[in-house]
Parts: C-alpha cells; structure tokens; sequence
C-alpha cells in the first residue's frame, strides 16, 4: 500500500497537469491506489487549502490546485 506522502504526490501531480479534472480521472492516472486513498487524499488536499472542489452535478466534482499550491515553495 502506497505511503500518505507518495498517495498526495501523485494525486497533485495529475491535479496540477489537468486543472479541473474530475475524481475518476484522478482514479484513471493512478490505478495501482484504491477508491478510498484517492478519496481521503482530496478530501485532506481541500481541507488544508491545496485543492479545491467543485460540485458538477450528480455526483460529479472537479478537482483543481488552489493558488497556494501553485505558488512555488
């Protein structure tokens, strides 16, 4: 099971190369993690200001970096 560190890595590597994708394409970019680590990582990622969500409809949410994580460190 891949580490919390290696899971966020991952998920903002395709956050930041597809600004607005949607959570099944997070999922699609990283098939060797499970719903749940995809999942809790955003869910982290929001709530600490690096990515935001945005309800599309019917489930549907996109996920993009927040200005914070873009700025360099």
């Amino acid at each position: 099971m891949a580490k919390m560190a290696e899971v966020s890595r991952r998920v903002m590597e395709v956050v930041i190369r597809s600004p607005g994708c949607d959570l099944e394409e997070v999922m699609n970019e990283c098939p060797d993690l499970t719903w749940n680590q995809v999942f809790l990582e955003v869910d982290r990622l929001g709530r600490d200001g690096i990515v935001t969500l945005k309800f599309e409809g019917r489930g549907h949410y996109s996920v993009r970096p927040s200005e914070r994580a873009l700025r360099p460190s």
